[in-house]
């Protein structure tokens, strides 16, 4: 692999990465920036439920991007709510979902995780040409181990992707990225990773979803005064696994951002880089 490759490899990768958004007041204006034809991913709550996702779905497909939105199983009432949904899903155009368990305390009927809708969605007649399903590059604070490998090797039937869930340490992505093939999956993997967040947010943050090897990590980059008055950027991470983008035996095929609806900031970064991407191109032409 050459430096020209995975120069090369990471340029388009950063054009064709996913954006996450949050379906609350003011991600309309955001996702505006975004160039038709982008990918953005609707997040769900549990609190408000599935409707303002939905809502949200439709109305950034007006745009003409191409609109993900997140289907949380512990939400879905029955199978005939989930066939509500993909109907309208399909009437919309949407043709690609995100499949999660979602945070509600108890569901809201028969599907308590998402491997039961998954296998529900295989059923419908408007099921979606195409699903992701979330994978945990390190220990997650509420799943244990052995319960997440297990769970991700029964959902990988039902699904097209994975999209890792955040993580900052370049080496332990790519050791499981490694591991997910080696299993068997097969199934190519978008790294999670948040877009530019002020640090001291994105601590906060990690700290509520329960990343504890992950907080640790970042504490070590952004733990002095200085540095928590900075903005994150995944720009190092990208730099250190751009060449697992040529790599099949990592199967990471791209990017997706948890932007926290901080669009505009995360689109200047991505193209900034691309042209300091498109300058060094230059140089060494």
């Amino acid at each position: 692999m050459t430096e020209t490759m995975d120069r090369a490899a990471l340029h388009r990768s950063l054009e064709a990465m996913r954006f996450e958004v949050l379906p609350v007041k003011g991600a309309l204006a955001q996702a505006e920036l975004l160039e038709p034809g982008s990918t953005v991913t609707v997040t769900a709550s549990a609190a408000k439920g599935i409707e303002p996702t939905l809502d949200t779905a439709a109305r950034l497909t007006a745009l003409g991007l191409h609109v993900v939105p997140h289907l949380a199983a512990r939400s879905v009432g029955d199978r005939a709510h989930l066939r509500a949904i993909t109907d309208r899903l399909a009437g919309l155009g949407v043709t690609e979902v995100f499949v999660v368990a979602g945070d509600a305390n108890q569901p809201a009927g028969e599907f308590a995780d998402s491997l039961s809708l998954l296998q529900a969605m295989d059923e419908v007649p408007n099921r979606p040409g195409r699903i992701g399903i979330s994978g945990y590059p390190e220990r997650h604070a509420f799943i244990p181990d052995a319960s997440a490998i297990r769970s991700m090797s029964d959902k990988a039937r039902y699904a097209d992707y994975v999209v890792s869930q955040i993580c900052f340490d370049p080496e332990t992505i790519s050791a499981w990225a490694r591991d997910v093939q080696f299993r068997g999956v097969g199934l190519p993997i978008y790294v999670g990773a948040p877009g530019v967040v002020d640090a001291r947010r994105l601590l906060r943050i990690a700290l509520k979803i329960g990343l504890g090897e992950s907080t640790r990590f970042l504490r070590k980059q952004y733990g002095t005064v200085s540095r928590m008055l900075t903005r994150y950027t995944p720009e190092e991470l990208f730099d250190e696994l751009a060449p697992q983008l040529i790599d099949p035996a990592t199967g990471i095929a791209g990017w997706h951002l948890f932007t926290f609806n901080e669009i505009a900031r995360t689109v200047q970064w991505r193209d900034e880089l691309i042209a300091r991407l498109a300058g060094r191109a230059d140089q060494s032409a």
